[in-house]
């Protein structure tokens, strides 16, 4: 299969919030917005999107009518620590603060307002026994 696209949709009931929580903290801006779907994409980045859809809308299948559960956001950035003051001072939820990883991230992780978690990281060089089990191409510098 070839994509020509790749993004998450975060189900919700409380579209225009969760619209606003990843405009405001993530530089998100709507390339399509209705009443029931928004379609965001990041001002830093064109490739980055992610959608935001109403649970009950007839578009989605009956029996899988519900909110998004068991879903973790992962941001790539160049400076964690940057965006992690950030988005304290900006009094998000900090689920798990800051830290290295010996598998290779500086990370925190935060929640939208559905509950989607959201794991700010920032590759750093890994462990002796982690960077054996990366694909040379993907080892973190």
């Amino acid at each position: 299969m070839k994509t020509s696209s790749y993004y998450p949709v975060i189900m919700t009931n409380n579209v225009g919030d969760t619209v606003a929580f990843y405009r405001d903290h993530f530089n998100f801006a709507p390339t399509f917005e209705s009443d029931w779907y928004v379609h965001l994409q990041s001002q830093d980045d064109p490739s980055t999107n992610v959608a935001i859809l109403q649970f009950d809308h007839p578009t989605v299948p009956e029996q899988a009518r519900a909110q998004t559960a068991g879903l973790i956001l992962n941001f790539e950035v160049e400076d964690c620590r940057a965006e992690y003051e950030r988005l304290k001072k900006a009094d998000l939820p900090l689920l798990l603060d800051i830290r290295d990883e010996a598998f290779g991230q500086r990370h925190f992780i935060t929640a939208d307002p559905n509950g989607v978690m959201i794991d700010v990281i920032q590759p750093i060089p890994p462990s002796a026994e982690f960077a054996a089990q990366y694909d040379p191409s993907a080892l973190p510098q």
